[in-house]
């Protein structure tokens, strides 16, 4: 049973105008597959073109995910990603690089052994909805769920946000050439707008050039059986 924090409702609504000072860049790609597991990799390739990426706190790199992959939980045990034609690949950048994130449209970089070319992008304004969910945040190895709720519990509080329903996912690990990182999925529901936009814009933890602590808009969430 997943792990989750879980209090009334709210029937508060505030309008808000959504910033564009952060965007989700989303390009098109034309690439057949590339590994499952592919974060570290793809960091690494995308930097080569877009060297500014690491020096840019605000930058997040999205991974790729395949139609089977379903809502972000849990993913397909295999070694090898098979892309659709409708596959995009997704950067989260401040608005002020938009002119340099150009240069990556008609390159052609190699994610761990699989050519992948990008094609032109457009942008996605983000998200008023007041349910969120990352598919990787950073925990420790062996963390139980109560310790990684709370850890971010305090990191949450910690930007302002007040925690009102939060469920944790299944570990996941991502393989880095010196080691391995450990993560779990979160979604977070009830959240204010301004707290919305916010942990959007700047995300959970670090690793944000892996795909980690990066939020995307949920349309909902309900309770899970207890029994």
């Amino acid at each position: 049973m997943n792990a989750m924090y879980w209090s009334e409702d709210s029937d508060e609504n505030k309008d808000l105008v959504v910033p564009d000072n952060v965007l989700d860049v989303i390009y098109s790609i034309s690439c057949k597959c590339i590994p499952m597991e592919h974060a570290h990799a793809l960091s690494e390739a995308l930097q080569q073109v877009l060297p500014w990426l690491a020096e840019e706190e605000t930058a997040g790199i999205h991974q790729v995910y395949g139609a089977e992959s379903g809502n972000g939980w849990e993913r397909p045990d295999t070694e090898v990603l098979y892309l659709s034609r409708r596959q995009k690949l997704t950067l989260r950048l401040p608005k002020t690089r938009l002119e340099e994130a150009k240069t990556l449209s008609g390159e052609t970089i190699d994610v761990g052994g699989y050519a992948l070319k990008v094609g032109e992008f457009t942008t996605r304004k983000l998200s008023d909805l007041p349910t969120l969910f990352a598919r990787h945040v950073l925990g420790e190895d062996g963390q139980t769920e109560d310790e990684f709720m709370a850890q971010a519990v305090t990191q949450l509080q910690a930007m302002g946000i007040n925690v009102k329903k939060m469920m944790c996912g299944k570990e996941s690990v991502i393989h880095l050439p010196k080691g391995e990182l450990h993560a779990r999925s979160l979604m977070l529901a009830d959240l204010e707008l301004e707290e919305s936009v916010k942990l959007q814009e700047v995300g959970l933890g670090p690793g944000r050039k892996l795909g980690c602590g990066l939020f995307l808009p949920q349309k909902g969430i309900k309770p899970v059986n207890p029994d």
